[in-house]
């Protein structure tokens, strides 16, 4: 699915507006190539800072760049304040064609991740209704959007043309839908670009609607910028100025006095420094020409990279005297000449050009300018070209075939098991210096069965699936079509930083949530990409018992360390990502409490929830998959079942003690560490204590609550995320589990907290579920905190109440007060309240509270504002706490608010809860947050999800509507936002046990060729699987 940010983060999960447009700093810097302007010597690093540029389009706010407008560092900007009457009406007649650009690139692909932002486009076409912007904003991939013309007029746009390699694109509007202003287009006049000529840049510049900056031409001779990882033009001269314009001024037009766009805005830098970045117009005017003659525009290529280099530098790289006189007097304003940088092996250009060589003529014609260079390779597409080229004063001549660059730039992938795929592009080709042919197959979207541990979303070739090659898409579609649903299988595969290391994992292929293998292909017609189905799944093949015996492990304590043998594996994959928890995969360990049976117990830190798949490895090698029985909606743990048919091995069922463990009791700690190796420690329980786990505050999701938490005197045991706490005969005395829980606000980051769990506390719902019967528990929905005596006093409690607690418990003095009660809790507990009683009994430690489970009321006693009162107090069923019914719509991941939202907020507004969305969809365009709850769509009120349902689907695809939204924090605020029903159908998972996976899915409304699944990964995600900070911002 795009990638759906996962309740968002701290300053961004509640905000009910958008926030300014900031610098994106998603992807790590591999290298910048540095650029012959003071930053190089002959090519090479010199010891400066290199020129980081930035692109100019206007991302929505990362995490960490949240930052008010007010607190936005000033830029030294270049106004156009003192303009003449003459740009005056120059600037009055330019703005009128200049139009701001909404946009999503839906999925990733290729160079660029999903992403919802603005920009700038000017008319070029009146009649036909083409716009001029940038490459980067079209984008490579699948595209919606829509521009707002001066008068703010709206209209959709359709991706046109996108070049192949510069940064250019063409959209296209309906010039009728513009009623209330004649719609004028801009001339592109290329060659009015030239040193000292005063020019504006128009456009939405900073994420403004219309900015107008000023500046003067300084240079025409720049090599293009390099943005590091992302797209990059090359290939190019560029042209420099000093105008300062910055996030969402891409593709404004670079006017002259006479209102004649002579360049295209395209990047700049991101240090703050006041210097643009213009693409010329030439190949953008003659791609426009060959549009509106209904011609395709071809592209030609020798897949070799080329640089502008000085005089002086072709010098010292071997350029004779004869021929730099025969460029200098046939050109006398040329300052250099083109160099070959980076030729592509196995290309046309491969074994004939090498890097450092001087072009020199191109079918008999002195060439020094890129613009001629490209003339003529576009001119020569399929057939060959002389060169002659300078190699150490040595000149050579030959002929190169001239391929076509539109076949090697993507325009199709597969999606397949949760992932995507394509070939590869010569953008990425170039940037690595690798070659095209037989690379293997690019995932743009690595996620579903393809999520690689090592947490790039992109990047990956993936070169070998079930042990056959996949040297491009063909054979990757080939090979996947027969792979069974469930097959485990080896993919061998590199990732483009690191071409010298072959990675080798086994991954589960899942054809059941993700059943379709569907190809997308772009339409140039119609400006959308077209979704077609290649297979159906193939059925999983039967499981087959296996036989497989455990380790031994030598140990002082031979029977405590026998319980090795009830420890399995469990890996856990999330269908979709729900209730606020942060993964899509997660592996640790379980506790076989039967063998039997084949029940397990597992954290709900490891499985947070239902919808999803279990696999389980026994002694480190059965695969068995599981299903789940149970889910605690209190303390942390589910009991999950495997079919015991399928394993021949001794699993063994643990001993569990009947009695709590004590604090200062001698005990062995066993359990598995960070590197899932086991651990053995005699240790001492230091303490025993009722915890609170922090609640996440962005990030609203399952925490364990009122329960005691033992811990040890052991260092092993803050490393182990499974094990258990043991006598010497081997009886378990607790568990030992992981616990999610806060996110951290300055990293990103989510806490886990490991803590041990006394076995008396599981065994009442264990012993049921031994039994047959599904436990049905009831809770007080409220969370308790401890209070000492002190406090107790102070609260009013009396002095015979507080001696009863010392008497009752000797060891901890203490009482519960109510911290916070559950929204929808109506009668009983309020916060505040102290309480001393439940059914008669003194509750001193938070097992006295099991008394809820089975009670459908409680008689108890508190003391409340300094009374003491009895009071009967309901408890609520949990079964229908777990979320059973999920909602995809436009982006947004909706179900009803979780038990976590319920526990953190005082009054639930709806039942329509936004759990996370989707990176590059509606959803995030029009800037509705996690954590919000729909209240009514077109002013009729949605209180739960048929509702919604009811209301969305009287709304056609590519309307408007209203949504009014609540935040987290009880603010108010109206969205209006347009459906996509092409790339974001709306779809529904209902949780039904007839169901072969447990969940039924149901595509309520999707266009015929559009997407029939959720296309993108999680955008927390993908904002944590980026590294580090990256100088070369898009902005």
């Amino acid at each position: 699915m795009p990638a759906a940010e996962q309740n968002g983060d701290s300053s961004e999960a509640r905000s009910k507006r958008k926030q300014p447009p900031t610098p994106s700093n998603e992807r790590p810097m591999k290298q910048i190539k540095p650029e012959n302007d003071g930053h190089t010597r002959n090519g090479t690093y010199v010891a400066t800072t290199p020129e980081p540029p930035a692109r100019d389009h206007a991302p929505s706010p990362d995490r960490d760049m949240d930052i008010a407008l007010d607190e936005m560092p000033s830029m030294p900007v270049a106004g156009a304040l003192h303009d003449t009457a003459e740009w005056q009406k120059t600037i009055e007649g330019v703005v009128r064609s200049v139009v701001s650009i909404h946009f999503c690139q839906t999925c990733s692909f290729d160079t660029d991740p999903a992403v919802s932002s603005e920009a700038t486009g000017f008319v070029v076409d009146a009649e036909r209704g083409y716009i001029l912007t940038n490459r980067h904003v079209v984008g490579a991939g699948p595209f919606i959007g829509y521009c707002i013309f001066d008068n703010h007029e709206e209209c959709d746009v359709y991706p046109v043309y996108r070049d192949p390699v510069h940064d250019f694109g063409i959209l296209r509007f309906d010039p009728k839908k513009i009623k209330y202003m004649p719609v004028t287009a801009l001339e592109l006049h290329p060659d009015q670009a030239r040193v000292g000529v005063e020019i504006r840049v128009v456009g939405n510049d900073a994420g403004e609607k219309l900015s107008i900056l000023s500046g003067v031409i300084s240079r025409l001779d720049r090599n293009a910028p390099e943005y590091g990882e992302g797209y990059s033009d090359f290939n190019t001269n560029y042209i420099q100025a000093a105008a300062a314009a910055s996030g969402g001024s891409s593709g404004s037009p670079v006017v002259n006095k006479d209102g004649f766009a002579v360049a295209l805005q395209a990047g700049g830098r991101a240090d703050g420094a006041a210097t643009d970045y213009f693409l010329p117009l030439d190949r953008p005017l003659r791609a426009l020409k060959l549009i509106q003659e209904g011609k395709p525009v071809a592209r030609g290529t020798i897949q070799t990279q080329w640089l502008l280099k000085p005089f002086d530098e072709c010098r010292r790289l071997g350029l004779s005297p004869d021929w730099e006189k025969a460029v200098r007097t046939q050109f006398p304003t040329e300052t250099g000449m083109l160099v070959a940088e980076i030729v592509l092996p196995n290309g046309p250009a491969s074994k004939k050009i090498e890097e450092g060589d001087l072009l020199i003529k191109v079918n008999g014609e002195l060439v020094t300018q890129f613009v001629r260079l490209d003339s003529i390779f576009d001119d020569s597409v399929g057939r060959k070209v002389s060169v002659t080229i300078q190699r150490a004063g040595e000149n050579t001549d030959m002929e190169l075939d001239v391929a076509d660059l539109h076949d090697i730039t993507p325009d199709k992938f597969l999606s397949v098991a949760g992932a995507s795929f394509h070939d590869l592009s010569y953008q990425q080709a170039r940037l690595y210096a690798i070659s095209l042919k037989d690379a293997g197959v690019y995932v743009c979207e690595a996620a579903g069965s393809f999520r690689f541990a090592e947490g790039y979303t992109s990047g990956w070739i993936i070169q070998e699936v079930d042990n056959q090659p996949t040297p491009n898409l063909d054979a990757f579609i080939e090979v996947m079509r027969k792979v069974p649903d469930r097959k485990r299988i080896v993919i061998v595969y590199k990732h483009l930083r690191d071409l010298h290391t072959a990675n080798t994992s086994i991954t589960t292929v899942d054809r059941h949530w993700h059943a379709d293998m569907r190809i997308a292909k772009r339409n140039d017609t119609t400006g959308l990409w077209d979704f077609n189905t290649l297979a159906e799944a193939v059925p999983a093949v039967p499981p087959v018992p296996r036989r497989a015996n455990f380790v031994k492990l030598s140990s002082k304590y031979p029977e405590a360390v026998d319980i090795v043998r009830s420890f399995v594996r469990v890996h856990v994959s999330m269908a979709l990502k729900i209730d606020g928890f942060p993964k899509m995969n997660k592996q640790g360990y379980g506790l076989v409490v039967d063998a039997e049976q084949g029940l397990v117990l597992v954290s709900r830190a490891l499985l947070p929830y239902d919808l999803c798949d279990i696999s389980l490895v026994i002694a480190d090698s059965i695969f068995v998959d599981a299903k789940v029985v149970f889910m605690h909606p209190l303390q942390n743990y589910a009991i999950v079942k495997y079919d015991t048919s399928l394993v021949n091995a001794p699993v063994k069922t643990p001993k569990f003690a009947s009695d709590f463990i004590k604090k200062g009791d001698e005990t062995i700690f066993f359990g598995l560490n960070q590197n899932f190796r086991p651990v053995v420690a005699k240790t001492v329980v230091t303490d025993i204590s009722t915890v609170a786990i922090p609640a996440s505050a962005v990030t609203p999701r399952y925490r364990a609550t009122n329960f005691d938490a033992i811990t040890v005197d052991t260092n092993q045991a803050s490393h182990s995320a499974c094990g258990v706490l043991l006598q010497e005969d081997g009886t378990v005395q607790a568990l030992w589990l992981s616990y999610l829980g806060e996110r951290t606000s300055h990293s990103g980051k989510d806490v886990e907290y490991h803590l041990g769990l006394a076995t008396p506390m599981i065994l009442p719902v264990l012993n049921q579920i031994k039994s047959g019967k599904t436990p049905k528990l009831r809770i007080l929905n409220v969370e308790f905190q401890t209070v000492q005596m002190s406090q107790a006093r102070v609260m009013g409690v009396s002095e015979e109440w507080i001696e009863k607690t010392e008497q009752e418990d000797p060891e901890r003095h203490q009482l519960f007060m109510v911290r916070k009660v559950d929204s929808g809790h109506e009668d009983g507990l309020q916060e505040g309240d102290v309480l001393l009683t439940l059914n008669g009994k003194l509750i001193t430690r938070a097992p006295d509270l099991d008394v809820m489970y089975n009670n459908e009321f409680l008689e108890a006693v508190i003391v409340r504002k300094r009374e003491e009162l009895s009071l009967k107090v309901p408890t609520v069923p949990t079964e229908d706490l777990e979320t059973d019914r999920v909602v995809s719509f436009c982006g947004a991941t909706l179900h009803r608010p979780h038990q976590a939202v319920r526990q953190q907020i005082s009054k639930i507004h709806s039942d329509v809860y936004i759990s996370s969305r989707a990176r590059g969809s509606p959803a995030y365009m029009y800037s509705l947050a996690s954590t919000n709850f729909l209240t009514h769509v077109n002013n009729v009120p949605t209180p739960d999800l048929d509702a919604f349902l009811r209301e969305v689907k009287k709304i056609g695809d590519n309307e408007y509507f209203r949504l009014k939204v609540m935040t987290f924090d009880n603010v108010p605020w109206v969205a209006t936002m347009k459906k996509n029903e092409h790339y974001f159908p709306t779809i529904e998972y209902v949780k039904d046990p007839t169901e072969p996976l447990g969940w039924r899915k149901i595509i309520h409304e999707c266009d015929e060729s559009g997407a029939r699944e959720e296309m993108a990964a999680d955008e927390a995600e993908a904002d944590n699987a980026h590294g580090s900070d990256y100088a070369l911002a898009k902005l």
